[in-house]
């Protein structure tokens, strides 16, 4: 059901002749499965965003130091807390 309203859709906008929705109907086109894989199984990458966005936070925090063996320590411990979804600093 959701395919068949997305290709409408599609087909809507390529009949429509509008350039400016040309970006955006060829990412849903690269990516539909996935995008009808979240209204199926409502689950989204939203947790593995977020530990990213926390890996990132934490290596900007450690730019620049000089002790590589206190890094590793400390990313070491840091990634066990990020598993559990606590931020660590």
């Amino acid at each position: 059901m959701g395919f068949a309203k997305l290709a409408k859709w599609h087909e809507k906008v390529d009949q429509s002749g509008f350039k400016s929705f040309g970006t955006i109907s060829r990412t849903i086109t690269n990516h539909y499965q996935t995008i009808l894989n979240y209204f199926d199984n409502r689950s989204t990458n939203a947790s593995a965003e977020s530990f990213n966005a926390k890996i990132k936070a934490f290596r900007s925090k450690f730019r620049g130091v000089r002790n590589i063996g206190y890094f590793r320590i400390k990313s070491k411990s840091c990634g066990e807390i990020l598993k559990k979804g606590y931020l660590c600093f």
